[in-house]
């Protein structure tokens, strides 16, 4: 398997993060700019780095899927708050023909780990996605796994916040089975590059809302 790791000066996580890797799992670090020398400490511990100049989280999350070689994909966030093992039942669910697309529910421990108006930016999201496609998730979470093959056929075009969410959107669209399970969600190790401020979180907000109001396009990837 191969784990998506967008990374912009994460180079304290980095440690952390890769030690968490399951064993025969591929780690793609997808440097976005980092001045921090993440990029060495990635390479120095173990991990493929890919070099993505565009910055974006959507920019580094897809120079890492079209880097990938894995049938299956997963993706991490690279501060800490996720631990990467817990992708091992995710992968095993889509393995067994059980869900096209497997989702981290955040669940916070710790005093920090979500703030409020991250939290806040999420809970109006969830509640738009399930107007825009009925489905019932309750977060749009960075843990998630599914095959590389059926990703790239979403066409993704967002390279900004939108990413995560214009990929559960397009696969909805398309048909596919999408699940859910709780993860919990541990205080990040440095500050968010997207929602460590209300600004932050609005502007992802606002990113997400153009790629909400996209309309269904016909004839994308199905299962």
């Amino acid at each position: 398997m191969d784990v998506v790791l967008p990374c912009l000066d994460e180079a304290e996580a980095l440690p952390w993060v890769l030690a968490r890797i399951p064993a025969g799992w591929r780690a793609l670090v997808v440097d976005n700019g980092s001045t921090d020398g993440s990029a060495g400490i990635a390479r120095a511990l173990g991990a493929t780095v890919v070099h993505e100049p565009r910055r974006g989280f959507g920019a580094a999350c897809h120079a890492g899927l079209t880097a990938a070689t894995a049938d299956i994909v997963c993706f991490c966030d690279c501060d800490a708050s996720l631990d990467p093992a817990l992708l091992v039942p995710f992968v095993r669910q889509v393995l067994d023909g059980e869900a096209d697309l497997v989702l981290g529910r955040r669940r916070a421990r710790g005093r920090g780990a979500w703030p409020a108006h991250a939290r806040a930016g999420n809970f109006a999201l969830a509640r738009l996605l399930r107007r825009r496609t009925g489905l019932r998730l309750h977060d749009l979470g960075p843990l998630r796994a599914a095959r590389r093959e059926q990703l790239l056929g979403l066409g993704l075009s967002d390279r900004r916040s939108g990413y995560p969410l214009q990929m559960v959107v397009r696969a909805a669209d398309a048909g596919w089975r999408i699940a859910e399970h709780d993860v919990p969600y541990r205080p990040r190790t440095g500050s968010s590059k997207v929602t460590g401020t209300w600004r932050g979180t609005w502007q992802a907000v606002r990113d997400m809302s153009r790629v909400l109001a996209e309309p269904p396009a016909e004839g994308r990837a199905v299962r």
